[in-house]
């Protein structure tokens, strides 16, 4: 099922026949240095399973595979999910293999993301998180319409935050 689509891109649900290809976002150490520690084989396999379960209880809400048009690959992921310490606001978030880092992906993602939630969904406000080094997530969102919103300690780290609002 396809939720929304950019010029380059699909974003739809995940199926239990994207395993192996989101192993290779979930299981990447480079991909997942800002996100949260690397999956193993069996971690992301039961993400898989506990994403599709979660379509059914949370209308647009939860987390989508990113299809590269031209190739059929998966090649990343989108999020609309509660940032996991302050679960009262919801984020937008994103992954993509490296392979295809610099290509401008994540940008039209996050500006197709934006919109589709705002037209969605009854969200005031979404936010977007980083930490600190990860200076191209922040050129991401605010490229996509979210300005910087100070920042708060996760896990020992400091972390920026970002919003966007309903206009």
């Amino acid at each position: 099922m396809i939720i929304f689509s950019t010029p380059r891109l699909l974003v739809r649900r995940f199926t239990q026949f994207d395993k192996d290809a989101y192993f290779h976002v979930s299981g990447s150490e480079e991909v997942m240095r800002y996100i949260r520690s690397a999956s193993t084989r069996e971690e992301n396999d039961q993400f898989i399973v506990n994403v599709i379960e979660d379509y059914k209880k949370v209308p647009n809400r939860g987390r989508w595979a990113v299809v590269e048009k031209v190739t059929s690959r998966l090649i990343g992921s989108f999020a609309i999910i509660p940032i996991p310490s302050q679960p009262e606001k919801t984020q937008l978030g994103y992954a993509f293999i490296p392979e295809v880092w610099g290509r401008g992906l994540a940008s039209e993602l996050a500006m197709a993301g934006l919109a589709w939630i705002m037209e969605t969904d009854d969200l005031p406000v979404i936010y977007g998180v980083t930490e600190i080094p990860n200076i191209p997530s922040q050129k991401v969102l605010l490229k996509a319409g979210f300005i910087s919103h100070g920042s708060f300690i996760d896990g020992g780290k400091e972390l920026l935050i970002f919003k966007a609002e309903r206009i």
